[in-house]
């Protein structure tokens, strides 16, 4: 995506009214905003929010949106831990029928092809590509499409587990659940020695995470063009 475009996205901003939020695990939440009909996004692409009915040092904070375009709401899903940012605080501050402003959604991290595809999520980062298959799921489209979702967690929460292993079930797309980084590495060869630069390599999760696949693929000769990042702060 180019600056100019991105920097066109950033501008649209509107107010969301919060609907409600739950637990999806341990200091896992999700937080449900009501979704006006004239907005849509690609399924992947990440949102600037704002917190308005508060003042803290920093407002603002990028967040996948782990709905798909074709669901009802807009959703984010973070983890607060016990000692939260004010941020965060301010998330569990919302009560029905309070507002959180929305930048965008942007970004280029989303499907554009049916070429082969390798999904790579480090714990938090499963929430755009929980969109991306939700989005599939809904279209029914780029189901003979080979799509490998990596899901790796050493925690084992496996967020949204009981929904991808329902969409693995009613699609082509295989779902792989793993919680150490040298089972992830054996997966990620296989699709390599398979695919090589017919494939398009998709990592979202911790900056150490996506830097070190991102470098480790093009060290094994896959293009840059040809991987996509998605990097969560703070995790």
């Amino acid at each position: 995506m180019s600056f100019v475009k991105y920097a066109l996205g950033i501008f649209k901003k509107r107010k969301l009214l919060f609907l409600e939020s739950y637990k999806e695990a341990e200091h896992v939440y999700t937080f449900v905003f009501e979704k006006d009909k004239d907005v849509t996004w690609q399924a992947g692409q990440h949102g600037l929010f704002n917190i308005i009915h508060n003042t803290i040092k920093k407002p603002i904070r990028p967040f996948s949106v782990s709905a798909a375009p074709t669901e009802n709401t807009i959703k984010i899903t973070t983890s607060i831990s016990d000692n939260p940012s004010d941020f965060k605080k301010a998330l569990l501050e919302l009560e029905k029928g309070m507002k959180i402003k929305m930048s965008g959604p942007v970004g280029s991290f989303y499907l554009k092809d049916n070429s082969p595809t390798l999904l790579i999520a480090g714990g938090m980062g499963i929430t755009p590509f929980r969109s991306m298959l939700k989005q599939i799921e809904t279209e029914g489209n780029r189901v003979e499409q080979q799509i490998n979702l990596l899901y790796m967690d050493s925690q084992k929460l496996y967020l949204f587990k009981d929904e991808l292993d329902n969409i693995g079930n009613s699609t082509s797309i295989n779902v792989t659940y793993l919680d150490s980084r040298e089972d992830l590495q054996q997966e990620i060869d296989a699709f390599t020695t398979s695919y090589a630069n017919n494939g398009q390599y998709f990592i979202s999760g911790s900056k150490s995470m996506v830097d070190s696949i991102s470098t480790d693929l093009q060290n094994n000769n896959i293009s840059k063009r040809n991987i996509k990042k998605d990097v969560f702060p703070g995790y």
